[in-house]
């Protein structure tokens, strides 16, 4: 398990809105280009990101703070 990659990838999908349209749009292609940047996501860890409710990573960011979410 890559811990760190988990952890940016959560972090990205909840600040990051374009990103997590995108994710929610075409997980696995975003999943590959992050995977391609150099991080590491084993094929359980993967298969976890595609089967959580797309919603979920909306839900969540709509809870954060403003000041943490990537300017538009």
């Amino acid at each position: 398990m890559a811990q760190r990659s988990i952890e940016i990838l959560i972090g990205r999908l909840i600040t990051d809105e374009a990103f997590r349209n995108s994710f929610c749009g075409d997980p696995a292609f975003v999943l590959a280009g992050f995977m391609g940047t150099g991080h590491e996501l084993t094929a359980i860890e993967i298969e976890a990101f595609m089967a959580t409710q797309p919603d979920f990573w909306g839900l969540v960011a709509e809870q954060v703070d403003p000041g943490f979410k990537r300017p538009a």
